[in-house]
């Protein structure tokens, strides 16, 4: 395993953002093991985090230029420490994201931030993609925004599940938005991660046989 990958997972762990156990993801599935962006908690933990997403970002996209996205509201906390993390890289880059309920005063809109206009390319920034839910709300969102276009989508962990079909949630996104969504890890090297310790046997076992009825077929 890449030495940034075991970095991250473990970073993950000691933020409490990765716990393993009896959990309910967004898409109604039970699950063995939960990532929660939510515990990010400080400072440190935030910059780290974006220095990750920031990572990931330059390794797919080297140093174009798109408006950062995150999706109210774990990911406005996400989008924010990627694009300070960009910056710091040289890259300043704009970002914005939406409220749950449209305001009716002031400004006004549901978006906060730097609103993209036609002909600029958005990148979501996301915590992880289970069946696609989120990211499928994302779009509706964004899809008031006329004339720009969704380039990439940027996650913590690809789960690495099926979708609305069997195939994986993150192919069916791909194929129906026209978009690549990238990881920075996936639940395979949390599987080859947890495998290097044998008192996680009991969690291994369960998240093997979860991908076993609940993991992409194609």
């Amino acid at each position: 395993m890449e030495g940034y990958k075991r970095e991250f997972i473990q970073f993950l762990e000691s933020a409490g953002v990765l716990k393993f156990g009896d959990f309910t993801a967004k898409s109604g599935r039970k699950i063995p093991y939960f990532i929660n962006a939510g515990m990010i908690k400080t400072g440190d933990d935030i910059a780290r985090l974006g220095e990750f997403y920031a990572k990931a970002y330059f390794d797919k996209l080297g140093a174009k230029k798109a408006v950062l996205y995150g999706p109210a509201y774990k990911g406005i906390s996400l989008a924010v420490s990627a694009a300070v993390a960009l910056s710091k890289k040289d890259l300043n880059v704009p970002f914005f994201f939406n409220r749950k309920e449209v305001k009716d005063h002031g400004e006004g809109g549901v978006f906060v931030g730097y609103v993209p206009v036609a002909g600029e390319e958005i990148v979501i920034i996301e915590d992880v993609i289970t069946a696609g839910t989120a990211i499928r709300e994302s779009m509706e969102i964004l899809s008031h925004l006329e004339g720009v276009k969704v380039s990439a989508t940027f996650i913590m962990v690809d789960r690495k599940e099926k979708g609305q079909t069997e195939k994986g949630a993150m192919q069916e996104i791909e194929e129906q938005f026209g978009f690549p969504v990238y990881s920075v890890v996936d639940v395979y090297d949390i599987i080859e991660y947890l495998e290097e310790d044998p008192k996680n046997g009991e969690n291994v076992t369960r998240i093997k046989n979860y991908l076993a009825v609940n993991g992409a077929k194609a």
